[in-house]
């Protein structure tokens, strides 16, 4: 298995080849090689920064040679006219190397500032925002890193850092107790210490949840708030506890006050705007 280092520089590498090809022939037809020069990130719209260590690792991939001055680091809110970073160097590098810095950086800081306005909606209550898996594809790592950045927690990275026994899985394995009596012999066949979340969508799953037992945290899918107040009373906190499925920003906070532990947004990575910036040559 690939760390995650290895995937950001497969995913950065990637995406050089998809966008260069066989050269960038509008910048090698009027930019001598020797030439020199410096941009600098300029934000447009107020947000939460996100990608500024992505960038660098970006720059430094196609080009180790290019120097970053750091202004405004990642987690920071930002206004229209900050200058986040300059980046100096063979001006062919920096031309090559721009569109996807801001591809990255756009999609982050657009991912932490709406992140960050859940979580805000949140304070108060004990309830947190996690993000899921509905990521654009090889994108992931970098997208749950914003997701952090602009205050949320991270549930699972995929599905080998946790069980998640959703309504297809206990379908297929026969009913809830099923289920978790296999995802409990499975970790313990395995020697690995992993934390079992199930998936119920009415009380009588609730309940035969809660006389089998064996699990870490119970997702409330699809409850209204007047039954997700009624589940956490049953759970009593004896496991952990999260709503999913059709929470709305309008909504989050009514969720919240039932007292669950995590709320997930899918929304925070499936559907969020970039924030707008420009990466432009210091003349």
């Amino acid at each position: 298995m690939k760390t995650t280092d290895e995937l950001i520089e497969s995913l950065i590498a990637l995406s050089f080849a998809e966008d260069i090809g066989d050269g960038d022939h509008t910048t090698l037809c009027c930019i001598p090689p020797t030439a020199e020069g410096q941009s600098r990130l300029i934000i447009k719209e107020a947000g939460v920064l996100a990608g500024v260590e992505m960038a660098k690792r970006i720059f430094h991939h196609f080009d180790p040679e290019l120097k970053i001055e750091v202004f405004i680091p990642d987690g920071s809110q930002v206004e229209k006219g900050d200058i986040a970073f300059t980046v100096e160097g063979k001006v062919q590098s920096l031309l090559q190397s721009e569109r996807l810095v801001l591809n990255v950086m756009q999609r982050m800081s657009g991912i932490a500032t709406t992140t960050h306005l859940y979580a805000k909606q949140l304070e108060g209550t004990r309830a947190k925002v996690l993000d899921t898996r509905k990521t654009t594809p090889g994108m992931r790592i970098m997208e749950k890193e914003a997701v952090r950045l602009g205050g949320g927690e991270n549930h699972r990275i995929g599905l080998f850092d946790m069980i998640l026994l959703k309504d297809n899985h206990i379908d297929f394995a026969g009913g809830i107790e099923q289920a978790i009596t296999k995802a409990r012999n499975y970790l313990k066949e395995k020697g690995k210490d992993l934390k079992i979340e199930i998936e119920v969508r009415d009380f009588n799953e609730l309940e035969e949840v809660l006389r089998v037992g064996d699990v870490d945290r119970i997702m409330l899918d699809n409850f209204s708030t007047a039954d997700t107040q009624e589940a956490v009373r049953r759970i009593d906190g004896r496991f952990e506890t999260e709503s999913s499925g059709g929470i709305t920003f309008d909504t989050l906070r009514d969720y919240a006050v039932c007292g669950v532990d995590y709320i997930s947004v899918g929304a925070l990575t499936h559907s969020t705007k970039s924030l707008d910036m420009s990466l432009k040559a210091v003349k």
